[in-house]
């Protein structure tokens, strides 16, 4: 027997609908208000990209603020290997920033088991800034810098995804007092050491007068196939 035209009831908020059709629920709202970001553990932040004749340097700073005013931790390690050539900074939110390193993690190796082969770092870039412009990662601002077939990268990426390339380059509240030093002293021939030198100089500058920035330097070196990472808690040691 024929059912008549009209909506069949629903069981839910809409009685009007049918049964068939999917439900759609509501995503939680991300907007967090200005005391939800003074509870917000920040990295402050002054990290450092820098591109040289061997391959590339990334150097930042270790400590972590709660709303920018208390010190909450004192030895962030601000950098991370995501790529078997290449590493990516922590800048802005500490959750926001973890949160994006895992997912660029994930895409990195499922780009490798599909295709047998990594990714390049100017396609990472771009993963980068398309996960940063249309995901759930709050006020974030890292360097991506790699080694590839196609030489050496240095990448800042913004929080709506833009992305820059640059032969140095430096984000976080200490960038100002950063860019002085790097700009005195960077050279386009530079080897891995000396560049370790030089961005750990610029970090030290940026601790000085940079509240969210201090407590030592960290420092990435980056080769074709391997990343190298060490802390140093004092700058006597890298400079």
């Amino acid at each position: 027997m024929r059912q008549p035209d009209s909506p069949l009831p629903r069981t839910g908020q809409d009685h009007t609908l049918s049964p068939y059709e999917p439900e759609l629920g509501d995503v939680p709202s991300n907007d967090l208000s200005v005391d939800d970001l003074d509870n917000v553990n920040k990295t402050g932040t002054t990290t450092i990209g820098v591109s040289t004749a061997e391959g590339v340097v990334i150097a930042t700073d270790m400590r972590a603020s709660l709303g920018g005013r208390f010190v909450s931790n004192k030895d962030v390690q601000k950098v991370e290997q995501i790529h078997p050539s290449a590493a990516l900074t922590l800048v802005g939110s500490v959750g926001g920033a973890q949160s994006f390193i895992r997912s660029l993690r994930a895409e990195v190796d499922l780009y490798e088991a599909r295709r047998g082969e990594d990714i390049s770092i100017s396609a990472l870039a771009t993963l980068a800034g398309n996960f940063a412009r249309g995901g759930p990662f709050f006020a974030i601002n890292p360097i991506l810098g790699g080694v590839d077939d196609e030489g050496h990268h240095v990448y800042s990426i913004d929080p709506a995804g833009g992305v820059m390339a640059d032969d140095y380059t430096v984000t976080g509240s200490g960038l100002t007092v950063a860019y002085g030093t790097l700009e005195r002293e960077y050279r386009d021939d530079m080897t891995n050491e000396e560049a370790k030198e030089v961005a750990a100089s610029g970090i030290k500058a940026a601790v000085e007068r940079d509240t969210g920035s201090g407590n030592g330097v960290f420092l990435a070196t980056i080769t074709d196939g391997n990343v190298d990472i060490k802390g140093h808690k004092d700058f006597d040691e890298v400079l």
